[in-house]
């Protein structure tokens, strides 16, 4: 070791998705829409004026906060905006986790999480997932400096009802309750809604999933005004402008369009079921999906074994190799012609 590495800080790094590029290929391993975003994003793209990229943006993101609430029906003091719900939640967590007492989170959940809290220097715990990899909310009553849970939670696509949720956060009156929601538009109510009510909780959002985002990189929290506050300082402090104009222009244009947002939700759930069908009839097991993913397995055939068969293909999924999810796929859901590719490859591959 050279002397001047000592004081390097060394972390173990999260792992992004495989993004291969690959003409014809089936790519369902990273969770992005395979639909395209509202008519009016590429048509506000079109026109996008010289300015939005020789400026500064506005470090209030206000263009987006002000089209989130009015979308949301609520005051833009409630909103904080940044570059991907990932850039929310670490500035959540260099701004709310800083006591002594161990932060909570599943231990198997957004494999993000454990790396913030080791670059931050944040202890933490990780109540397990039950038998049937649902979180056991009495896990959370315990001494803790903070909470925070993916809903649905990822990667096994779990959706946890409200009143559970409202449950962990009256029980912890005294610390910051994240519930991290990038797939609920696929799932249920959103805990938005207990905002009012609790001012220790905040909510996270994506435009990557259920908005065909993701490679704008646009996330938003909600929360009572002081902590929304309380992000714009630590926010101010690292980095003023983190969005580009253009983002946020691209994603209030987004927002507007309520009715290619519903239409698309509806389209990408009933896909998802079908696939759950099939997948169930070809000797796959999995939790009840409220994502835009499935979290399989199948009876006979190992889950790695699957993935190498499909990736020979072309045809790309996620596969975790760590303890309790060796044997699992998490598969995107894509068209209905990307997942019938996908269900008869599977038929050939399990059928061996």
């Amino acid at each position: 070791m050279k002397k001047w590495e000592e004081n390097i800080r060394r972390v173990v790094p999260y792992t992004p998705g495989e993004q291969p590029d690959i003409p014809g290929m089936i790519k369902l391993n990273t969770n992005e829409n395979p639909y395209p975003p509202a008519p009016g994003v590429r048509r506000a793209l079109r026109e996008m004026k010289e300015e939005s990229f020789r400026l500064y943006p506005d470090p209030a993101c206000s263009v987006l906060t002000e089209a989130l609430a009015r979308r949301y029906n609520r005051p833009k003091e409630q909103f904080f905006a940044g570059v991907g719900s990932d850039d929310v939640l670490a500035m959540a967590f260099l701004t709310f986790f800083n006591s002594k007492r161990p932060i909570l989170f599943p231990d198997i959940t957004y494999s993000f999480y454990p790396v913030w809290a080791e670059l931050f220097g944040i202890p933490y715990e990780r109540p397990a997932l039950d038998e049937e990899f649902r979180i056991v909310k009495e896990d959370y009553e315990r001494e803790n400096g903070g909470i925070i849970f993916p809903n649905p939670n990822a990667p096994t696509g779990l959706y946890m009802e409200l009143a559970e949720v409202e449950d962990i956060i009256r029980k912890n009156p005294d610390v910051i309750v994240i519930v991290d929601e990038a797939y609920v538009d696929f799932a249920g109510p959103s805990a938005i809604e207990l905002v009012d009510r609790y001012d220790n909780l905040l909510v996270v959002q994506t435009f990557s999933k259920s908005r065909s985002m993701a490679g704008m990189r646009i996330g938003f929290a909600v929360g009572n005004p002081c902590l929304i506050r309380y992000l714009n300082d630590v926010k101010y402090s690292f980095n003023s402008y983190t969005m580009s104009r253009a983002a946020l222009e691209l994603g209030a244009e987004a927002v507007k369009d309520e009715a290619y947002f519903q239409k698309n939700i509806k389209k990408l759930t009933a896909t998802r079921e079908r696939t759950k069908k099939e997948l169930k009839a070809l000797g796959f097991r999995f939790p009840d999906s409220g994502a835009n993913f499935i979290f399989a397995s199948h009876e006979s055939c190992p889950a790695k074994e699957i993935f190498e068969a499909l990736r020979r293909r072309q045809i790309y999924v996620r596969y975790f190799d760590a303890p309790r999810l060796h044997n699992y796929l998490r598969i995107t859901v894509g068209t209905d012609d990307e997942m019938d590719a996908l269900l008869k490859a599977l038929k050939e591959i399990t059928a061996r």
